[in-house]
């Protein structure tokens, strides 16, 4: 969403000394996400105000025209033109030399400077609207037409941005950071945001005048759930005609087009309050506003020309005999505001956010409106929008006359009232806060408090009432980002670790596998922690000695590995069938049944011990077992172990009979080496 500064200022009074930057910075970090600021201005630099003084033909060329123009410098300057609309007296926008424009409308936008155009010297440019990015506010009539700034009162020399509206600094609002937000999907919420921020006067939008009381139009709702509030106001002794410049300009900088005075009081109200605003043609409406949901195949010809096929879930204004609009959507195309309306119907309701959105997905739709709608969009809103809307005609259109007006309201927006504690939110927040700290930080954002000792009970505005504060962890959310995030201490939380168990030695564990792998030419392998019978019986183990699992991955593969073993008796079947040497190792841990280590004081786990096992293939049996042998003796020196002597004293049970030795450290068997016997 884009947000204008120059409209939030109507609502507040930002200190001067506040930056861009700042303000960007201070709205991200307290309410919403800001993408990016831009100043509208930039765009127009060296781009003036200029009177034509007279037009000549061009000497060369039949579709030129040379132009001598009073652009507010000491003499007047000579550009080359080929507008369709020039004439004597005529105020036009001229690009002087280092301005920027997009030639004919396309393609980037190149730099302006003194040139020749058929032989003739042009200073600059007078440029069309589309040449400028300005074709959505002042739309030409042909591609040739140059901007005609007859009536808007500038003088010669006036910088364009400033002649029409555009000096203005635009934020860009990330639509995902405030979904949850409907009261800030309009100026005023952003502006209420930041006199929060800045503890300043949020300025008071104008109220709906009361007086003599009108005629009501009769206004008929058929399902409150899906229609919470509709108000209708007739108004008649309209003249369809283009908005004021500075009306045209607020809508334009925030990316709406304008298109007529009455349509764009409609949009302002919306871009102003959030709440979108309609109009219909009240000669097309037949007696009665009725709020209803569509008869099956009943059509609508939509504003942009698509014909739709209805059906009972989908949410229309009708009269008495025929569909007007899909509702919080967009407009029919014949009852909407037309050249020749000269009264309207003014609609400003309240819809289901559910029924919304659920049309919107059914039809590929998607407009300002329903995406407002689809946010949850409280009863109140709309008494923003009527202040408003009786103001913006008795401006612009100083001849209307509000001769009909109904408001029916089956379901207004209950203001939450929410209970919390002053030691919920210190102890959520690290650091302790009072009664009157939350009150200071809850006031400005409309939320009223009132204390008991330690009980608080908030009652929130209606415009935060409609599921975004909902709950005590939403209060708390409110306090720490008006007292500022970067307000609280930075405290570490306490990590207190026990003892593990059993403590990996990970240096050695690293410095086996660096000696295996790199100086070796060893792979290494991760096998399953479980073993099929035939593997472990080929390794010479009982299967009754192991643990089993209870749930096992198959049958066959219930036994968890008591050694490592098996699993590489396995990987050499496998890897055998592809290659016949190669080099493999495996360091895990294996799960010994007898013995239990206590991980806690309700929790005791099988004796896990890690275990190194590793394989050499080959055709030379002798030179295999000798090339092991020094693998082993070196592995020490390497990994810094503690040395360890070969022996034959206990015979493993996959070995040949003669051909085996023991690794013996203090006296203890750890390990063994030998030739695979043919058994296994």
């Amino acid at each position: 969403m884009k947000v204008s500064l120059n409209w939030i200022r109507e609502y507040i009074d930002l200190p001067e000394n506040l930056t861009i930057e700042k303000l960007s910075y201070d709205l991200t970090m307290r309410t919403v996400e800001v993408e990016g600021c831009k100043n509208l201005g930039d765009a127009f630099q060296n781009i003036v105000a200029g009177r034509i003084l007279s037009v000549s033909a061009h000497p060369k060329a039949d579709r030129l025209r040379v132009v001598m123009a009073d652009i507010g410098e000491s003499e007047p300057v000579q550009v080359v033109c080929g507008g369709s609309n020039l004439e004597p007296g005529q105020m036009v926008a001229v690009a002087k030399p280092g301005a920027k424009v997009i030639w004919h409308g396309e393609g980037e936008p190149v730099e302006i400077k003194i040139t020749k155009l058929r032989g003739v010297e042009s200073y600059g440019m007078i440029c069309g609207a589309n040449e400028i990015g300005l074709e959505n506010l002042l739309p030409a009539a042909d591609d040739h037409e140059i901007i005609d700034l007859k009536g808007i009162g500038c003088q010669p020399g006036d910088n364009i941005a400033a002649v029409l509206f555009l000096e203005d600094q635009i934020l860009e609002i990330d639509n995902k950071s405030m979904t949850n937000r409907p009261d800030l999907w309009g100026h005023y919420g952003i502006a209420r945001e930041l006199a929060a921020i800045y503890n300043l006067e949020l300025k008071a939008l104008p109220a709906f005048p009361g007086g003599r009381p009108l005629p009501e139009f009769p206004v008929q709702i058929e399902n409150s759930d899906l229609c919470r509030r509709y108000t209708a106001i007739v108004y008649s002794g309209l003249k369809n005609e283009p908005s004021p410049l500075w009306l045209r300009s607020s809508l334009y900088k925030v990316g709406l087009r304008p298109i007529n005075n009455i349509v764009d009081i409609t949009n302002y109200i919306m871009l102003a309050v959030g709440q979108p605003a309609h109009g219909f043609d009240k000669s097309h409406v037949r007696d009665e506003i009725r709020v209803r949901t569509a008869r099956k195949n009943e059509l609508l010809e939509l504003l942009d020309g698509k014909e739709l096929r209805l059906g009972g879930k989908n949410l229309v204004i009708a009269d008495r005999s025929e569909v007007l609009a899909l509702a919080g959507i967009m407009g029919g195309k014949k009852d909407s505001v037309l050249p020749e309306t000269t009264e309207i119907i003014l609609e400003l309701a309240n819809f289901s956010p559910t029924c919304i959105r659920h049309t919107t997905q059914e039809f590929g739709l998607r407009t300002e409106a329903s995406i407002r709608f689809e946010k949850h969009v409280d009863t109140q809103r709309i008494d923003l929008a009527l202040g408003l809307a009786t103001r913006l005609f008795r401006e612009i259109l100083p001849n209307s006359v509000m001769t009909a007006f109904s408001d029916v309201c089956p379901q207004p927006t209950e203001p939450a009232v929410i209970d919390v504690t002053i030691p919920f939110l210190s102890v959520r927040l690290g650091s302790p806060v009072t009664a009157a700290d939350v009150e200071r930080s809850l006031a400005p954002l409309g939320f009223t408090t009132s204390a008991a000792g330690d009980h608080l009970k908030i009652t929130v505005p209606s415009w935060r009432s409609t599921g975004d504060v909902s709950l005590a962890d939403d209060i708390l959310e409110e306090v720490a980002r008006m007292i500022g995030y970067a307000n609280f201490a930075l405290i570490p939380p306490a990590v207190v670790l026990d003892k593990p168990v059993n403590q990996l030695p990970v240096q050695l564990e690293r410095k086996l596998r660096e000696y295996l792998a790199c100086r070796c030419g060893f792979q290494e392998v991760f096998t399953y922690p479980w073993t099929e019978e035939k593997f472990i019986l080929a390794a010479g183990i009982n299967p009754d000695s192991l643990l089993t699992l209870s749930t096992p991955p198959a049958p066959e593969n219930r036994y968890l590995r008591a050694s490592l073993v098996p699993g590489l008796l396995e990987a050499i079947v496998t890897n055998l069938k592809h290659v016949d040497t190669f080099r493999i190792f495996e360091l895990t841990q294996v799960f010994s049944p007898g013995a239990v280590s206590p991980s806690s004081a309700d929790e005791a786990l099988p004796l896990q011990q890690r275990f190194l096992t590793g394989v050499l293939t080959g055709s030379d049996a002798e030179k295999l077992f000798f090339e092991a042998k020094g693998i082993l003796e070196n592995m020490a020196r390497y990994s810094q172990m503690q040395d360890f002597a070969f022996a034959r004293e206990q015979e493993p049970a996959w070995t040949e009979k003669k051909v085996w030795l023991n690794l013996i450290a203090q006296g203890e068997i750890i390990g063994s080496v030998g030739l695979l016997s043919l058994k296994a």
